[in-house]
C-alpha cells in the first residue's frame, strides 16, 4: 500500500441503514410499551433495540453487505453482479411507515438475503439496480 492509497477517501455507500423497530412490527412495539410498567417491556425494548442497532445493510459500488449480531457476528456479502432478482415486499402498515422486507435472489428459488424493516425501499431498490 502506498501513501496515495492511504490518503484516498473511502467511498460513501449508496445505501446504509438499520431496520426500523416500530415500523417493522408495530404490534410487537405497542405490546412491549404496554408491558413497560411491569419491567418486562423495558427489558424487551432494550434487547430489541440492541438487536436492531447491530443489524446493518450496506449497498456499495460492488457488493451488498448484511451484518448482524451482538456477541457473535454474521456477515453476508453478495456481489452486485451475481444478483438475479431484488424484491421488496410491503404490507399496508409498511407502506404507511415507508419500510419493507428486502429479498435478494442470486440463484434458486429461496432468497439469499432476507431482512425486514428496511427504511426507504425505493432508494434501496434503486441503489441495488444502478
Amino acid at each position: 500500500m502506498t501513501d496515495a492509497d492511504a490518503d484516498a477517501p473511502i467511498p460513501k455507500p449508496r445505501y446504509q441503514e438499520h431496520p426500523r423497530m416500530f415500523a417493522d412490527e408495530p404490534g410487537r412495539f405497542i405490546l412491549a410499551c404496554i408491558l413497560v410498567p411491569f419491567v418486562v417491556g423495558i427489558v424487551w425494548l432494550v434487547a430489541w433495540y440492541i438487536q436492531v442497532r447491530c443489524t446493518l445493510v450496506t449497498v456499495g459500488d460492488e457488493r451488498v453487505l448484511l451484518t448482524r449480531g451482538v456477541f457473535s457476528k454474521e456477515r453476508l456479502e453478495i456481489e452486485l453482479e451475481s444478483i438475479r432478482t431484488v424484491r421488496v415486499d410491503q404490507t399496508f402498515v409498511d407502506r404507511i411507515f415507508n419500510c419493507g422486507i428486502l429479498k435478494i435472489y442470486t440463484a434458486g428459488d429461496n432468497p439469499e438475503l432476507l431482512q425486514g424493516g428496511m427504511p426507504d425501499p425505493e432508494r434501496l431498490r434503486s441503489a441495488l439496480r444502478t
